[in-house]
């Protein structure tokens, strides 16, 4: 059986910002723009306390918490200390796969320094980044993906969490479904309409029911509820595109109802940005038809798209150029990171966090 850890950075640009700044310390602190159209790329415990986070228009952020600092960012920075966080990962093993400059997944099964338990692994790990860092980070230790993403999250800050294989199928089964990874607002609201609250209810589905009303997410949905996840560990993998789509019960080919199921995806797909500190530029629309022939549109554009109205903005306006007759029978969003790592955070550097 697998050993995997997932190691997650608390509120990371935020908590480096304090590292380096003493008089933020113990303070509401969001790093981005604060001007009308800017947009939180992170936030400090202490802000999220008043319900401040990522993705927040900063105009939201400061009614919820007046005394929030704004901080601008500097990705160099954060790059530099996520290289040495990586640095960390690899003395113990070759299996790491980066999510974001804070966030990854280590197999330790087979480790380079001959230790068998994973949760030694992970304690040593975080002692070692707060010594070298000064920084805290949260742990999750069991034998998949993601159980182990799920661990991380499950006692922040400075946490450490771990899922045995007894207990797992039990621990799913009393997750609230917000819990599960991959499942956001719009999902959420989708399967509470259908009377799923929690990971017993989704169990009770049949993998049919699910892959209908979810498509391929809806087989994930169903391996999850049984606590199963074969997923590797892929060193070196760079995610290239976040989207989210979904599938009609009937086919539709009114403009301003699939604007409205648009929406629901656009808000889906600015949620999972957030969560993963995702920048990219190129949207596309996706398209399947009542006869099965998929279509996509992408338009490119100079700034990370990072609001709902942006996304929402393009996406309807790539929906109005295409011929709607064949009915559509599902409608996706993604966003497309750029190919070039310089030119990302070159961008990130300039970018202040508006569209």
């Amino acid at each position: 059986m697998r050993k995997i850890i997932h190691i997650d950075m608390d509120a990371f640009y935020a908590s480096i910002e304090q590292r380096d700044n003493p008089e933020y310390r113990g303070k509401p602190v969001a790093v981005g723009y604060s001007g009308d159209r800017g947009v939180v790329a992170a936030a400090s415990y202490e802000a999220r306390q008043f319900g401040v986070h990522s993705a927040m228009a900063s105009k939201t952020a400061k009614r919820k918490c007046p005394q929030l600092i704004f901080v601008p960012a500097r990705f160099d920075v954060y790059r530099e200390v996520s290289r040495q966080i990586r640095d960390i990962f690899l003395e113990y093993t070759d299996l790491v796969e980066p999510l974001s400059l804070d966030e990854a997944f280590l197999d330790v099964t087979d480790n380079h320094k001959g230790i068998a338990s994973a949760t030694q692994i992970a304690q040593e790990i975080k002692k070692r980044i707060k010594e070298e860092t000064g920084l805290t980070a949260s742990a999750g230790v069991s034998f998949n993906k993601f159980l182990a993403k799920i661990a991380s999250d499950y006692n922040k800050p400075d946490g450490l969490f771990i899922i045995k294989p007894k207990v797992a199928e039990q621990f799913v089964e009393s997750l609230p479904i917000e819990r599960f990874f991959g499942v956001g607002k719009v999902t959420a609201m989708k399967m509470h309409q259908m009377g799923i609250e929690t990971g017993a209810d989704l169990k009770r589905r049949t993998e049919v029911q699910l892959m209908t009303i979810f498509g391929k997410a809806g087989h994930i949905y169903y391996q999850n509820a049984r606590a199963i996840d074969d997923r590797p560990v892929e060193p070196n993998r760079i995610r290239k595109s976040i989207g989210a789509e979904i599938t009609f019960s009937t086919d539709i080919d009114d403009i301003a109802e699939l604007g409205t199921k648009l929406s629901e995806v656009a808000q889906d797909v600015i949620e999972r940005i957030g969560k993963r500190d995702f920048l990219g530029r190129t949207v596309t629309l996706k398209l399947k038809f009542a006869d099965f022939k998929v279509i996509t549109r992408s338009k490119t554009v100079a700034l990370p798209v990072t609001s709902f109205h942006t996304l929402f903005e393009i996406g309807f306006d790539l929906l109005r150029q295409v011929d709607l007759s064949p009915r559509v029978r599902l409608i996706g969003l993604s966003i497309k990171n750029m190919d070039d790592e310089s030119d990302q955070f070159a961008i990130q550097l300039k970018l202040p966090f508006k569209d």
